[in-house]
């Protein structure tokens, strides 16, 4: 009588190529070759929907009224609105008065600064704070280049490694964000005046605010004096910025 012929492990069909974690068929392959199409799916029982019932017979008596009619169940409104009603989503918006006023590490008091946008573009004014607002206190100072005290927020701006001691500057308590809000020039009416005369007013600096300028401006050309650069930041300060062709500003130090 022949031995019996041992049994040889199985050997799955499908294996990983030399413990690389890639497999030696793909899904697709695998699929057409376990022939998975020609398997028939067992067919899952329909539900019945339920039909909603709109309308109800409805007997009607009467000599004259007889039969029924067909009622419906919930009633159609006599009118609808013109516009939709406004959702009442709540949204994550965060307002602006609840943002967190950060700074750029490079900004710090007495920096000088670059402006990028405005119209005072291309001038290099003094970072002198930060207003309760976000935005940045900065003057030219104005007997240099014409820039007064304003406001910038800190994305028009480049941070040069120019610095100042403004440390002894000390700023009037009114000049805050109020300060500079825009005052409604009005129009007179035809009633006030003469006829003629119904030009809308024009702006006008205020004389505080002239004197708050020339304040600031000779704490911060003193400033500027202390400095042992002073020759060269007169100049600085007066000029111009601007680029010529293939000079980037991200390639830069300032």
């Amino acid at each position: 009588m022949a031995p019996k012929k041992e049994k040889s492990p199985h050997k799955p069909r499908n294996y990983v190529l030399g413990g690389s974690g890639v497999m030696r068929f793909s899904q697709a392959r695998m699929y057409q070759k376990r022939a998975v199409y020609k398997k028939k799916k067992p067919k899952a029982a329909k539900t019945k929907k339920e039909t909603l019932t709109r309308f109800v017979k409805k007997d009607i008596g009467g000599d004259k009224n007889g039969g029924f009619r067909m009622v419906r169940v919930s009633k159609l409104p006599k009118s609808y609105p013109t516009q939709e009603a406004s959702r009442n989503l709540k949204t994550r918006k965060v307002p602006f008065k609840a943002h967190n006023r950060k700074l750029r590490p490079s900004l710090t008091p007495g920096t000088i600064l670059i402006m990028v946008a405005g119209r005072h573009r291309g001038k290099r004014v003094v970072f002198l704070k930060q207003l309760a607002s976000g935005l940045l206190l900065v003057t030219g100072p104005y007997h240099l280049n014409g820039c007064p005290l304003r406001r910038i927020n800190q994305q028009y701006v480049i941070a040069t490694k120019t610095k100042l001691d403004v440390s002894g500057v000390k700023l009037p308590e009114r000049v805050n964000d109020d300060y500079f809000k825009r005052t409604k020039l009005r129009k007179p009416k035809h009633t006030e005046g003469e006829i003629f005369d119904t030009k809308k007013e024009v702006y006008k600096v205020s004389d505080e605010r002239k004197a708050d300028q020339v304040d600031v401006d000779k704490q911060v050309l003193d400033a500027i004096r202390k400095n042992s650069e002073k020759k060269y930041l007169f100049g600085y300060l007066g000029a111009m910025f601007s680029l010529e062709g293939k000079n980037y500003p991200h390639n830069m130090v300032f």
